[in-house]
């Protein structure tokens, strides 16, 4: 085979999973819209299905992440936790790797609050680096939503995210070879750093 046929049979077969990747992000949207509906976040007026899509489009667009796996998990990361979804409907549809991730993500609401975000954050340091960004981008877009509370909940609520988000970085910093999350650690580092102020 000659190089430049080489090429375009390279080209054809990166548009064809790069096709299959978005056909699988546009599942996940739709999947995660459907078991979101009706939910709303925290201010009582935000269809919960815009955060999924936030922390997805933040992945994407802000920190600059292509990886298939880590987008369909944000989309996804909320499902396990929040819906009636379970890990086999997420291994299932979007396959083992996505539902490692949306896994990794989910807290255990049975255990006592201490205990359960010391476990989640014992799973999440053992997980793959695309759980990691997906939970730095989590932090960033519940960061951004502090401004959407109501002036008595502000300072306990922004105090929390700023913890939260303290804590994703520090799972997180094992990764900084991978560019997109050495990129997502600096612009939430500064984020926080501009909420401190």
């Amino acid at each position: 085979m000659t190089k430049a046929v080489e090429s375009s049979v390279a080209g054809v077969r990166g548009a064809r999973h790069e096709a299959a990747s978005d056909a699988f992000f546009q599942e996940a949207v739709s999947y995660a819209a459907r078991a979101h509906r009706n939910q709303l976040r925290k201010d009582g007026r935000t269809p919960y299905v815009a955060h999924v899509i936030r922390v997805a489009l933040t992945v994407r667009v802000v920190f600059g992440c292509e990886d298939a796996i880590a987008l369909q998990a944000a989309i996804l990361h909320d499902t396990i936790e929040d819906t009636t979804t379970d890990y086999e409907d997420i291994s299932e549809r979007f396959g083992e790797a996505v539902a490692a991730c949306v896994a990794a993500l989910t807290k255990n609401m049975a255990l006592p609050e201490h205990e359960r975000e010391v476990e989640y954050d014992a799973r999440l340091a053992k997980a793959t680096w695309q759980a990691r960004i997906v939970k730095l981008a989590d932090a960033y877009d519940n960061l951004c939503d502090v401004s959407d509370f109501s002036e008595k909940d502000k300072a306990k609520k922004t105090a929390d995210a700023v913890e939260r988000a303290r804590r994703a970085l520090a799972l997180s910093a094992g990764d900084v070879s991978q560019a997109s999350v050495a990129r997502a650690r600096e612009l939430l580092s500064r984020l926080v750093g501009a909420i401190e102020r």
